[in-house]
């Protein structure tokens, strides 16, 4: 059920919440096959009469409906895949967070001079405990390992020791043989300790080569608890539909708080890389 606090302002709102509000705010009659959202928008207030939007809403959706930049976070955890994000449009910026189980995503304005520290928030990201420098800063190996060592996990019986799960991982790993020695202790430890792996890709108008099209940047990053945070040098964002296979090369370099915080700073385009509509 979509609903809205009128002191910030914020609003909870589904999918299928945002296409009827779209189409309403461009002028369009709400879509067939979205009566159920509809009347949930009215109950809570966020449309009246004949599918008058809420004086509240205007900020919000004028940012959705046309953006300067989009800004999508995917984070992945053992509670399944979240989708966070900005939309930063002319005059306001647009966060939304979505919540493991639930239909409805969280969307607010967000003060554009604390973009960073927002998308710094959605994942997370802090000045982290001393970590360790033992064992090897940098691990090499296949998606096809990879996968086998994420998969592992849904095997490992709940009443496992965490060294019973760190043994499962280490022998999904070894059985594909793209890892062996310190950096297969190095892998399955990270493994085990993963908390979420997320990847940031940031999109606008801009030129490419002298014509008009997409632009995107993005990184992605393994939050390894107590392991500290991994750069995923390989396979590069903004990984396209086909482009990883199963012996596609995958690269995780030690990194931390600090250096993400910059990578934040430097997905986000300057002025002059953004074509603004009729330029």
């Amino acid at each position: 059920m979509p609903s809205y606090d009128i002191t910030r302002p914020r609003f909870r709102l589904a999918d299928e919440h945002i296409i009827v509000l779209t189409e309403l705010a461009t002028g369009q009659p709400a879509p067939e096959g979205y009566g159920t959202a509809r009347e949930e928008l009215h109950r809570c207030g966020l449309l009246s009469g004949a599918d008058t939007l809420s004086v509240l809403l205007v900020p919000v959706m004028k940012t959705l409906i046309d953006p300067v930049v989009v800004v999508s976070l995917e984070a992945t955890g053992r509670q399944g895949t979240l989708n966070h994000g900005l939309i930063i449009g002319q005059d306001q910026v647009v966060a939304h967070q979505s919540w493991p189980g639930e239909r409805e995503a969280e969307y607010t304005l967000v003060e554009p001079r604390t973009m960073v520290w927002a998308i710094a928030n959605m994942v997370g990201l802090q000045q982290s405990a001393t970590v360790s420098d033992e064992g090897p800063a940098l691990v090499e190996t296949t998606m096809k390992t990879l996968e086998e060592g994420i998969g592992s996990l849904a095997a490992v019986p709940a009443a496992a020791s965490g060294e019973q799960e760190r043994e499962h991982i280490r022998s999904a790993l070894e059985s594909t043989g793209s890892l062996e020695g310190p950096a297969l202790v190095r892998f399955a430890e990270m493994i085990g300790e993963l908390r979420s792996s997320w990847r940031l890709t940031a999109a606008w108008r801009g030129r490419d080569g002298g014509e008009d099209g997409v632009t995107a940047r993005g990184f992605g990053v393994w939050d390894c608890g107590p392991l500290g945070y991994w750069h995923r040098e390989l396979p590069a964002e903004p990984v396209a539909p086909g482009q990883i296979g199963p012996e596609s090369p995958v690269r995780l370099a030690r990194t931390d708080a600090k250096r993400i915080w910059g990578m934040i700073t430097d997905v986000l385009p300057a002025e002059g890389e953004i074509r603004r509509a009729g330029l």
